[in-house]
This record gives structure tokens, sequence and C-alpha cells, in this order.
């Protein structure tokens, strides 16, 4: 109970504190309310925003490049972002313009994303972390190659995984352990893990190969504990070699991850902890040019039309 009333003043100092406080009173409200909306119509949201934080931040910080989508180099027309749930990011246009109506343009789409997905990790029961505010919002998608930095489902190797995290700031083994914790929530398709269902080499990849020959567009659970609840049973169902993808199964048979997957297993706070620790830090991830961007004024999904701050800026004058 002392834990859970410290972070409480946490949470209110910060919101006190923050940047988007100040530019948008209103904010938390907004978003808070339009997640748990969203999430009481489609829990499948929680994970989709999730998967959109990860894959935004990790390849070159946060800043919302992964929203734009109306070009063809767009993040999202590549491999590690095809399944990149449309639903999620539409949700997270939709608190920008409820706060851009609320305040005007103050609010930049990465910060939305940031807190968004916070409070569906809270809402789908898992814990409050700290953000950073005042992101902004790319001017441009991720290079292809900072996209294909992100790590895939099929990665067996517990180095590689661990290699890949050090250069986004998550130098720990338990930064890699907690982040895949993310997958308490979420499902994924046939496709995401044949590689697994194709060597079939233990009881439960044979279980999965089959459901996926039986019915291919059926979606499995990545949790097979408690598929809709942010906790700790996606490290139970690992403990008895139930992790869906090869990643997963990857933090099982090393011998250092699998003594924090243990750890996790038995102690939900344990977990907690850490991966509020974690997304912390990915949140922080560091960004090649800087913080350099605008606050996207008419849709997170593209960037601001041509002479559109000077137009405004005119605006302002005029009515000073």
């Amino acid at each position: 109970m002392a834990c859970s009333s410290a972070l409480a003043v946490v949470a209110t100092l910060a919101l006190l504190l923050s940047p988007a406080a100040a530019a948008c009173p209103q904010l938390d409200g907004i978003v808070v309310s339009s997640v748990k909306t969203a999430l009481q119509g489609e829990i499948a949201l929680a994970a989709g925003l999730l998967r959109i934080f990860f894959h935004d931040c990790f390849p070159n910080g946060c800043d919302a490049s992964i929203l734009l989508n109306t070009t063809s180099d767009r993040e999202t027309a590549q491999g590690p972002n095809l399944t990149i749930q449309p639903r999620a990011m539409q949700l997270i246009e939709s608190i920008r313009a409820k706060a851009d109506a609320a305040c005007g343009a103050t609010v930049s789409c990465a910060d939305i994303t940031l807190l968004a997905t916070r409070a569906a990790v809270v809402a789908s029961g898992g814990p409050w972390f700290p953000v950073p505010e005042g992101n902004l919002d790319s001017l441009a998608p991720a290079a292809q190659s900072k996209v294909f930095d992100l790590p895939g489902p099929d990665v067996a190797s517990v180095a590689t995984l661990v290699g890949r995290f050090a250069t986004r700031g998550l130098g720990q083994v338990a930064d890699l352990v907690a982040h895949s914790g993310a997958h308490t929530i979420g499902r994924s398709q046939c496709d995401s893990f044949s590689d697994r269902t194709q060597r079939s080499d233990d009881t439960f990849s044979k279980k999965l190969a089959a459901n996926c020959t039986k019915r291919p567009t059926t979606l499995q659970n990545l949790d097979v504990v408690t598929p809709d609840l942010f906790d700790n049973g996606y490290y139970q169902a690992l403990t008895f070699n139930q992790g869906v993808f090869t990643s997963d199964m990857a933090l099982i048979k090393n011998k250092t991850t699998a003594a924090i997957v243990k750890q996790f297993a038995l102690s939900k706070d344990a977990f907690f902890t850490q991966f509020a620790k974690s997304m912390t830090k990915l949140a922080n991830a560091p960004k090649t040019d800087g913080n350099k961007g605008e606050i996207r004024r008419v849709s997170c999904f593209r960037t601001n039309p041509k002479g559109i701050e000077e137009e405004e800026d005119q605006g302002f004058a005029a009515s000073a």
C-alpha cells in the first residue's frame, strides 16, 4: 500500500510539473478518458499502443515518425511494422484532435503517444511510469536502416537482443526481459511465429502449429495465462516453455535471462518496478539529430502544410 501511495504522489507531482499540463491543463483527462473508453470497446488497443510506442521510440527516439503515413517511405510499409494497428494510430489522432479543440496545437503527437500508452498500461492493470514531455514531431519517417534495427520475434540469440537494446540506452539485461513482458497483453498472427511452428521442437510449438493449420487467420494470445490483463502471466507461461515467439523462448533458455524470468513469474511487483524503469528509459531513447521538428497541427499522419505556422503567427499578431 505504501508503494502504491508513493507512486500516486509521484504521478500527481509529475502531472502538475509537466510541460504538457502547463500548455494544456485538460490533456491528462482527455488522454485517460479517451483511452479507457477505447479499451472498453476493444481491449486489443492496449497492445496496439504499446507496439506503436516501442516501434516509434526504438529506431530514432520518440518522435511520432511512425505515424506519418502519406508517403511511400512511411515506416508502416516496412517489414517490422506491417502489423501496426491502424485503429491504435487513429486513437492517437483522435486524442490530438480533442487536445487541439481544447487547447490549440500545443501538444505533439509524440507526447500524446507516450501519454496514451501509459494510460493504456495503467487501464489494463499495469504500472504508472514517468515519460518525458516536450518531444517534437519528426518531419520525416525514420530511415529504413533504423527501422530494421528493431529486434524481430524470430531472434533466438539473447546476446543479439541485448546488443540491440543497449544501442538505445537499455543496457541492462533486465531491460530486455521487462520490455518483453509487454507481451502479457496482445495477440499475433500465425505468420509472425511461423519459424517456431515449423520447427515444432516442443509440446507448445506443436500445439501452435496445429492451431495455425486449422485456423490460420486466428490470432494467438501472447500470454496464454491472462491474455487481457497486464500482469506477470507471460513470465509464468514462459517457465512452462509456453512462449509464442522464438525471442520469448530465448529468454527462458538463457541462464542469465531465465533467472529474471523466474523472478518476474514469482513477483508481479518486481516485474512492474523494472517495467516502469525500462519504459522510462526507452521513452528517453537518444535522437540522432536531437529534439528537432514541429507540433503537427492538422493531423498526426502528416507534417504541417508549408506556411501554416507563419499564417497562425500572423493571425495571433492581428488579434493582439
